[in-house]
Parts: C-alpha cells; sequence; structure tokens
C-alpha cells in the first residue's frame, strides 16, 4: 500500500475531495494540518486513515516530527504533497529531509518559485518573457525603466497570487515604493504587459505527459482586484486554445514536471508592443499545483469530468480513464460587499438558477483576489456568459 502524506487537508475547503478519491484508490492517506480532529467536516474525516494536528502549520519542527511518526507507524512515506501554493517550499524542505522522490526538491525551488527563475526555462521552452530587474536602488531601477519605459510592475519575487504587487507610473512612485518596501522581501520589476491572462491547467503522469487539459481565461486584473477591492471575475474555457496548449506542453517539458497538477500562467497580448504582436501567448509565470479556489470544481463542470478523481488515478496507476462529457464555459464571479449591485443576490440567483452550480461566502483568506460571495455557473456560449457577468456585477451609478 502506498502511504501519501496530505498537509492542510482541510484547506482549501475543497481539498478534502482529493484525500477521498486517493483512499478510493486503495492509497493510506494520513492529513498534517492544524484544526482540531473534532471541527473537521465528515467528509474529510472519512477521507484520511490518519491525522496529526500541529499547532500550526509554519512551525517546522512540529510538522517535521509529525511525518517522522507516521514513518515509524507505517513505514516509508510514498508521497508528501498539499497541492497549495503557499505551502510549497514547504512539501519540498519535507521531502528532501525524508528522501521522498516523488515531487520537487528544495533544489528545485529557484525555478518553480522565483519569478525570475522562471524565465530561463520559460525562455528554453521558446516563449517569451517580459524584462525585469531586481529592485535595488533608485539609479539602477530608473536606468531599467528608461529602457521599458513607465508603467511597471514590482512583487516579490518569491509570492503568491497578487500580494504586495504595485504598477508604478512615475518617478514619485517608484521613490515611495523603494521607502515603503518590505525590507526582508527582495522584489522584481517587470515591463507593465497589456494582455489578459489565458492558463494551461493540466494533469501531468510521471512521463510528463498530460493526462487532463483544460484553462481559463482571467479578463481583469488579479493586481487591480486586489488593490482596489474590485470584483472578481474568471472562467474555464469550453475548449482550451491550441496555441495555449502547446505552450503549456513546452513549459511542462522545460520544467521537468512529473506527476502533478499544474497551472501555468500566460498573458495574451491584448495589442502590438515589445513582448509580440497582439494576440500572441507570452510567459506570465508558472505554479505547480492546481489553480486556486474552487477551480478544480470549475473544471469538473467545464468538462463534465472529475479532476479530483483524474488526479488520485495519476498518484496510484499514473493514468486515468475518467471520461469526459459535454464541454461549457464555467463561470466564477465574486461579490465584493458593500457595492450598489442592480441585481441582488435573490434577483441573480432566481434568474440564473438553472445555470447557478455554486454559490456562497469566499473564506477571508481568499476573499482579496476572489471577493467576498462568490456564483459558479455554466453556459454553453460566450454571449450568455457575457451577460451573466454583466448581470452579476453591474452597478447602480
Amino acid at each position: 500500500m502506498q502511504n501519501f502524506i496530505f498537509i492542510s487537508p482541510n484547506f482549501p475547503t475543497n481539498y478534502w475531495k482529493f484525500c477521498r478519491e486517493l483512499k478510493n484508490n486503495g492509497i493510506r492517506v494520513m492529513g498534517i494540518g492544524d484544526q482540531p480532529y473534532e471541527e473537521m467536516t465528515q467528509e474529510l474525516k472519512d477521507s484520511l486513515n490518519e491525522y496529526y494536528k500541529v499547532s500550526s502549520l509554519e512551525n517546522y519542527d512540529e510538522v517535521y516530527r509529525a511525518v517522522a511518526w507516521f514513518i515509524h507507524k507505517f513505514g516509508r512515506i510514498d508521497w508528501i504533497e498539499s497541492n497549495n501554493e503557499y505551502w510549497l517550499e514547504r512539501d519540498a524542505m519535507l521531502r528532501t529531509d525524508f528522501n521522498v522522490q516523488s515531487g520537487f526538491q528544495v533544489s528545485d525551488l529557484a525555478r518553480i518559485k522565483y519569478k525570475s527563475g522562471m524565465k530561463e526555462y520559460y525562455q528554453k521552452a521558446g516563449i517569451r518573457t517580459a524584462r525585469y530587474h531586481i529592485v535595488d536602488n533608485f539609479d539602477s531601477c530608473k536606468a531599467f525603466i528608461n529602457e521599458v519605459n513607465y508603467p511597471v510592475i514590482v512583487k516579490p519575487d518569491n509570492g503568491v497570487g497578487a500580494n504586495d504587487t504595485y504598477k508604478l507610473d512615475n518617478d514619485g512612485e517608484l521613490w515611495s515604493f523603494l521607502n515603503e518596501k518590505n525590507p526582508n522581501v527582495r522584489y522584481i520589476m517587470e515591463e507593465f504587459v497589456t494582455a489578459e491572462v489565458n492558463s494551461y491547467d493540466a494533469i501531468i503522469d510521471s512521463n510528463g505527459n498530460p493526462l487532463f487539459e483544460t484553462g481559463n481565461v482571467t479578463p481583469m486584473s488579479i493586481m487591480d482586484i486586489v488593490n482596489n477591492s474590485d470584483n472578481s471575475l474568471y472562467y474555464i474555457v469550453k475548449n482550451l486554445a491550441d496555441d495555449v496548449r502547446a505552450a503549456g506542453r513546452a513549459a511542462v517539458k522545460s520544467f521537468g514536471v512529473r506527476s502533478r497538477f499544474v497551472h501555468f500562467e500566460f498573458f495574451r497580448l491584448t495589442k502590438d508592443q515589445y513582448m509580440g504582436r497582439k494576440g500572441d501567448v507570452v510567459a506570465l509565470e508558472v505554479n505547480m499545483r492546481p489553480c486556486g479556489g474552487f477551480s478544480p470544481d470549475m473544471m469538473n463542470y467545464a468538462n463534465s469530468t472529475d479532476v479530483y478523481k483524474i488526479w488520485a488515478d495519476m498518484i496510484a496507476f499514473n493514468c486515468s480513464t475518467k471520461p469526459q462529457g459535454e464541454h461549457f464555459y464555467c463561470a466564477f464571479a465574486g461579490r465584493r460587499d458593500g457595492k450598489p449591485f442592480q441585481l441582488s443576490h435573490e434577483e441573480l440567483t432566481a434568474k440564473y438558477a438553472n445555470q447557478i452550480r455554486m454559490m456562497g461566502r469566499i473564506p477571508d483568506a481568499l476573499s482579496g483576489a476572489m471577493g467576498n460571495q462568490m456564483y459558479i455557473a455554466v453556459f454553453p456560449t460566450e454571449e450568455e456568459l457575457n451577460q451573466f457577468y454583466a448581470d452579476a456585477v453591474r452597478c447602480w451609478q
């Protein structure tokens, strides 16, 4: 029997489904988390063979001892995984320390977690990347800006989502950023790219081949959503574009991805610029985990399938025969509290009762990028998708 340790199986709240499918495939599933066992959902309890509570997942010594305890009880560990961006470095440290070879090691982090390190591997795949500069002092940053022109984007070189990300439009904003930035964080500065985000989402087997592929489109800037407390919109595509598929597969090979669920982000240029022509697909960043929040469920709705099972089949058998059915656009609309929406919650849900598949409050830990109240709905056409978005976020002036 394979032994699988799942880090933080209780959050995000839908990740118990990964554990369920692993257990259904005959794998021993052990969870390490900071939630008391008695507070866990029954679905999660039923999906785990064992659970070890730590006072904090941030405390590496505690998590290390939890892994050691599982090894003492059950023997060699085959997998350690969280499927969560926040814990990817922790996962790699545990694998390295316990010689678990089924995932990325500490030595791999420079290319999979640092935005500056990703660029070399995108370029090896023949995918263009934005010009960049590691933030140091005003003169050096200004020399880079003289080359690429304002605006520029600054963000942590090793960061999660759009947190601590800023658009600088002039020297005054540059001075302010340099004086106020976190001195303990290494920042990367990049030329501004006018584009929408298109992603390649895939489950990759141990040979680097896709078992499942889809993607999403984010028509709004995540940075603007976070910084401006705006509503959040994105959708799973009905059919993955050929150029995004090709770029995603090339990146999988370049980055050496094996046995993972990945979310690779690309820019699709919306006008001609230094990086290429309007419509071109160029690099943004790689994420060696599923797209966040409820995106796995959205992939299921869009493709009439079960990505939790496909992923668990990949872990257990290195293959999957889970079929896909009819394809749809699957829309996510995240409303921000306090905005004067023209359609109330009751009116919106009544109008789209036949299309809505999920709705509910978004956890505070995710609300910065996703809004406070979410709606997930499926549509056969792009026109219907766009009408839903208009109805979901239209406000009184």
